[in-house]
């Protein structure tokens, strides 16, 4: 799906403190000149060894180079074998960061899902939360297959705007949203439309519904309704199927499933009209009197 939004320089810019960037910028006393060689190397040492600071930036350099399962180990044993540290929850989430980016979904799930029960409150809280959400978007898959990631993003999702509505992250997780709810409506669609198909005209209208009910923003709710329309006019119930036209054809007055809704009715010497008990003009939030086709 969607690209991992473009950091500063592997986040350097804010996490590192001011003690760690003057460090950095000495040559990192008492390592000396094993530092080069190890950033040089595509692997990690079979044993990590070093300052936090030491093993921090390591993790750091080879994460904006791209070597994620090197940035990984370092990160994780700043957290290991220095748990005290100042430097250590900050290496939790980027070790969380490097899974994400080198596709390993779950492992950055748990990294994350850990930094924010143990730091809720801090201010990399929020970018954990979103590695979590997004190791599921990215797995979103088209509308016709299983949805399970989808749910589980949309669900994460909407925690980071809940419990972090002030993050720089707020704006993309709302389009996020947006594209989750509509390829969740997209597959209910699909299903009912199967039904449809093969005249399982229940279990149809219980998949239309799901979208007049839970999706009713989606691009996707317009065929609902007209399907709606359909299944219930196949069944003989009327006034459900009347008040489906009805609904559509005031909230979509120029659709074509607006159309395709009327000539239905017509058939069967009806018109869009809502009915006030009918379960789709409870559902909908605003009903009125429909614009019929000239």
């Amino acid at each position: 799906m969607q690209q991992f939004p473009k950091m500063p320089r592997s986040l350097s810019h804010m996490l590192l403190p001011v003690a760690l960037l003057m460090l950095a910028g000495s040559g990192l006393s008492g390592c000396g000149s094993s530092i080069p060689a190890i950033l040089e190397s595509k692997t990690a040492p079979k044993k990590i060894t070093g300052t936090p600071e030491e093993m921090y930036r390591i993790g750091d350099a080879r994460l904006s180079t791209g070597n994620y399962a090197v940035a990984e180990r370092y990160f994780e044993e700043v957290d290991r074998q220095h748990p005290y540290s100042p430097l250590a929850r900050r290496a939790i989430v980027m070790a969380s960061y490097a899974y994400y980016k080198d596709g390993k979904y779950p492992e950055a799930i748990a990294g994350a899902r850990r930094y924010v029960t143990l730091h809720p409150g801090t201010k990399e809280a929020a970018l954990a939360q979103y590695i979590i959400s997004s190791s599921y978007f990215d797995r979103i898959k088209n509308p016709n297959n299983d949805q399970t990631a989808t749910r589980k993003a949309l669900k994460e999702l909407q925690v980071l705007v809940r419990r972090y509505p002030n993050s720089r992250y707020v704006a993309k997780v709302q389009n996020r949203i947006k594209i989750a709810r509509d390829v969740l409506a997209a597959h209910e669609m699909e299903v009912g439309r199967y039904y449809l198909k093969n005249n399982n005209y229940l279990a149809s209208i219980n998949r239309f519904k799901t979208v007049v009910r839970d999706y009713q923003t989606t691009k996707q709710v317009e065929e609902a309704l007209a399907r709606l329309t359909e299944a219930y006019m196949a069944m003989g119930i009327t006034n459900e199927a009347q008040s489906a036209a009805a609904i559509l054809g005031h909230n979509f007055p120029a659709s074509k499933w607006y159309r395709d809704s009327y000539a239905l009715l017509k058939t069967g010497g009806l018109v869009p009209r809502e009915h006030k008990g009918s379960w789709v003009s409870r559902t909908w939030k605003t009903v009125t009197k429909a614009v019929l086709p000239g």
